[in-house]
Protein backbone atom coordinates (compact mmCIF):
# COMPACT_ATOMS: atom_id res chain seq x y z
CA UNK A 1 0.00 0.00 0.00
CA UNK A 2 0.98 3.84 -0.36
CA UNK A 3 0.86 6.73 1.74
CA UNK A 4 -2.39 7.56 0.21
CA UNK A 5 -3.98 4.43 0.47
CA UNK A 6 -3.19 4.03 4.02
CA UNK A 7 -4.85 7.47 4.56
CA UNK A 8 -7.72 6.80 2.95
CA UNK A 9 -7.83 3.30 4.61
CA UNK A 10 -7.62 5.39 8.24
CA UNK A 11 -10.22 7.93 7.66
CA UNK A 12 -12.05 4.99 6.32
CA UNK A 13 -12.02 3.32 9.21
CA UNK A 14 -12.10 5.79 11.52
CA UNK A 15 -15.50 6.64 10.00
CA UNK A 16 -16.63 3.50 10.27
CA UNK A 17 -15.91 3.51 14.60
CA UNK A 18 -17.32 7.18 15.02
CA UNK A 19 -20.81 5.71 12.79
CA UNK A 20 -20.72 2.69 14.95
CA UNK A 21 -20.39 4.47 18.56
CA UNK A 22 -22.96 7.10 17.08
CA UNK A 23 -25.56 4.08 16.09
CA UNK A 24 -25.30 2.32 19.78
CA UNK A 25 -25.54 5.89 21.20
CA UNK A 26 -28.84 5.91 19.47
CA UNK A 27 -30.01 2.30 20.28
CA UNK A 28 -29.22 3.06 24.05
CA UNK A 29 -31.49 5.79 23.83
CA UNK A 30 -34.17 4.12 22.17
CA UNK A 31 -33.70 0.92 24.19
CA UNK A 32 -34.24 3.31 27.35
CA UNK A 33 -37.01 4.87 26.00
CA UNK A 34 -38.68 1.84 24.90
CA UNK A 35 -38.23 -0.13 28.28
CA UNK A 36 -39.81 3.33 30.19
CA UNK A 37 -42.58 2.95 27.87
CA UNK A 38 -43.31 -0.90 28.68
CA UNK A 39 -42.44 -0.24 32.32
CA UNK A 40 -45.78 1.79 32.23
CA UNK A 41 -47.06 -0.64 30.38
CA UNK A 42 -46.34 -3.45 32.98
CA UNK A 43 -47.03 -0.97 35.99
CA UNK A 44 -50.79 -1.26 34.48
CA UNK A 45 -51.38 -4.30 33.57
CA UNK A 46 -51.05 -5.59 36.90
CA UNK A 47 -52.45 -3.63 38.67
CA UNK A 48 -56.03 -5.22 39.65
CA UNK A 49 -58.53 -5.06 36.99
CA UNK A 50 -55.66 -3.40 35.11
CA UNK A 51 -55.55 -2.97 30.90
CA UNK A 52 -53.73 -6.30 29.85
CA UNK A 53 -54.05 -4.50 25.71
CA UNK A 54 -52.81 -1.26 24.57
CA UNK A 55 -53.90 -0.09 21.06
CA UNK A 56 -51.99 2.29 19.37
CA UNK A 57 -52.57 4.22 15.63
CA UNK A 58 -50.32 1.51 14.42
CA UNK A 59 -49.68 -0.84 16.48
CA UNK A 60 -50.91 -3.02 19.81
CA UNK A 61 -49.10 -4.38 22.33
CA UNK A 62 -50.27 -7.49 24.74
CA UNK A 63 -48.89 -7.87 27.81
CA UNK A 64 -48.10 -11.30 28.89
CA UNK A 65 -47.21 -13.73 32.15
CA UNK A 66 -45.60 -16.44 32.78
CA UNK A 67 -43.24 -18.37 34.99
CA UNK A 68 -39.47 -18.74 34.72
CA UNK A 69 -37.83 -21.50 36.72
CA UNK A 70 -33.77 -21.69 36.28
CA UNK A 71 -31.73 -24.41 37.84
CA UNK A 72 -28.35 -23.34 39.91
CA UNK A 73 -26.05 -25.74 38.49
CA UNK A 74 -23.22 -24.83 40.59
CA UNK A 75 -25.14 -25.47 43.68
CA UNK A 76 -26.73 -28.69 42.32
CA UNK A 77 -23.30 -29.79 41.60
CA UNK A 78 -21.54 -29.04 44.75
CA UNK A 79 -24.59 -30.38 46.53
CA UNK A 80 -24.52 -33.79 44.46
CA UNK A 81 -20.91 -33.84 45.03
CA UNK A 82 -19.89 -34.03 41.58
CA UNK A 83 -16.04 -32.87 40.65
CA UNK A 84 -14.59 -30.39 38.76
CA UNK A 85 -13.11 -32.56 36.16
CA UNK A 86 -16.53 -34.37 35.33
CA UNK A 87 -18.00 -31.09 35.08
CA UNK A 88 -15.42 -30.07 32.42
CA UNK A 89 -16.09 -33.54 30.79
CA UNK A 90 -19.36 -32.35 29.83
CA UNK A 91 -18.36 -28.49 29.63
CA UNK A 92 -18.49 -27.33 25.53
CA UNK A 93 -16.34 -24.29 24.96
CA UNK A 94 -16.70 -21.62 22.26
CA UNK A 95 -15.07 -19.06 20.55
CA UNK A 96 -16.73 -15.65 21.02
CA UNK A 97 -15.88 -12.58 19.60
CA UNK A 98 -17.04 -8.76 20.44
CA UNK A 99 -16.49 -5.64 19.58
CA UNK A 100 -16.75 -3.02 22.62
CA UNK A 101 -17.23 0.69 21.93
CA UNK A 102 -16.27 3.41 23.97
CA UNK A 103 -16.24 7.37 23.89
CA UNK A 104 -12.97 9.21 23.85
Amino acid sequence: MNAVTNIEALALQTNEVDELGSLLAQIAELTARADAIKDGMKDEATLPGGQKVFEGAFFKATHSESNRSVVDWKALVKSCGISADKVAEFTKTTAVFSIKVTSR
